[in-house]
């Protein structure tokens, strides 16, 4: 009979709350619709992993599933770089080839995972009990949330700090998921309605197949020159660009940015939520390590729109400061709330192309930020 209710005679208050926690993630994606390809495996993936007995993650000396999909897919890094195929043959980098400037969005934007990075590194020195922090690569780790892009701060986990996978994981998608909802208040408090409602001149999409077909070429040579490192990340980014573009895998381009984002969006999220484990997760840091991936979002934000204003003292022409907030990875979401933001001020404001181009900018942006984070952190660190 004690064998009947295992279960029950093994089920734990903390494991109640994780539960309690993959069902909140599952309410946002169905009730709210917030990223629900990726929220709703992680929610579902913590459900499994907190049950009585683990049996999903290991059983009897033998791993479950979900530690095969993530001994397969996290910790090799598979999965990461084949979303990051995905992503790339989603993107249309024409708008950023218009528009060069906005190709600054994209590094401005990125100054939130620098700040995170010394501050996670500040905290870590100053409360014991946080002596994790103190070792630059898990403050990298941290800080990379803030590239609100969710497949390089896994990669960057993985290597720099698999304790924290979990947290990490969950804030840079749930931030990159809760866009509509962080970045209009932090733009509303350090803009003008003046400058929302500054309007830009549209410009046509017509770009030079050659400049489409080389540029993925060139940016993954330039970085295997300068950050070598970063190459799987970037590399694999471009690739799926290079499947786009070139117009004669039309088949596969189709494959990359459907069945195979579907595919691994589904194994990564619930593979994401079988770390998610009450023993891993429910502990201090955990609180803090969001706290700081909110801090970084938010910094970010903050950095894009205050470069656009400081163009604009040079700028005969000027940018409605809110594209500077689309300067982050949350591609297409930022620029779609940029362009709600500003149709919200003025009717006949249109900052749409202007806002996927920084938007798309972010994208690559970000990469390359994680691909900067793994080759200097473990220079300074050593």
């Amino acid at each position: 009979m004690q064998g009947l209710f295992i279960g029950f005679s093994s089920f734990t208050w903390d494991s109640g709350v994780m539960i309690l926690v993959g069902l909140g993630l599952i309410l946002l994606a169905v009730k709210k619709e917030y990223e629900p390809m990726l929220l709703l495996p992680i929610g579902f993936g913590t459900i499994l992993v907190n049950l009585p007995l683990h049996a999903v993650w290991e059983y009897s000396g033998e791993p479950g599933f979900l530690q095969l999909l993530f001994n397969a897919g996290i910790a090799t890094e598979l999965f990461p770089v084949l979303i990051f195929i995905a992503v790339g043959a989603m993107c249309d980098f024409g708008p950023m080839f218009k528009n060069p400037v906005m190709m600054f969005f994209g590094a401005a934007a990125q100054f939130g995972i620098f700040a995170t990075i010394i501050a996670v590194v500040l905290l870590g020195n100053a409360v014991p009990a946080l002596a994790d922090f103190r070792d630059l690569k898990v403050a990298g780790a941290i800080g990379i949330i803030g590239a609100a892009d969710g497949p390089t701060s896994i990669f960057v986990a993985t290597r720099f700090a698999a304790k924290y996978l979990g947290p990490i994981s969950v804030a840079a998608y749930s931030y990159m998921a809760l866009v509509p909802l962080i970045q209009p208040p932090v733009i509303r408090l350090i803009t003008t309605k003046q400058e929302r409602r500054i309007k830009m001149t549209a410009f046509d999409s017509d770009i030079p197949k050659s400049l489409r077909i080389g540029f993925p070429i060139m940016v993954t040579i330039i970085s295997g020159l300068a950050a070598p490192i970063s190459v799987p990340l970037i590399g694999s980014l471009m690739f799926g660009n290079l499947i786009r573009e070139c117009g004669v895998l039309d088949r596969l381009s189709h494959a990359a940015q459907n069945e195979l984002a579907n595919i691994v969006t589904i194994l990564l999220g619930i593979t994401i939520g079988s770390s998610m484990s009450a023993e891993r997760f429910l502990q201090p840091a955990t609180i803090i390590i969001l706290a700081m991936g909110l801090g970084a979002f938010i910094f970010d934000t903050a950095g894009g729109v205050f470069f656009a204003k400081f163009l604009n003292l040079f700028l005969k022409d000027k940018i409605n400061p809110m594209v500077g907030a689309a300067g982050i990875s949350a591609f297409p979401m930022s620029a779609r709330v940029i362009q709600k933001m500003a149709t919200e001020e003025d009717p006949n404001t249109f900052v749409i192309m202007h806002a996927v181009s920084a938007n798309v900018s972010g994208q690559l942006g970000s990469v390359i930020a994680g691909g900067i984070v793994l080759a200097l952190v473990p220079l300074l660190a050593g």
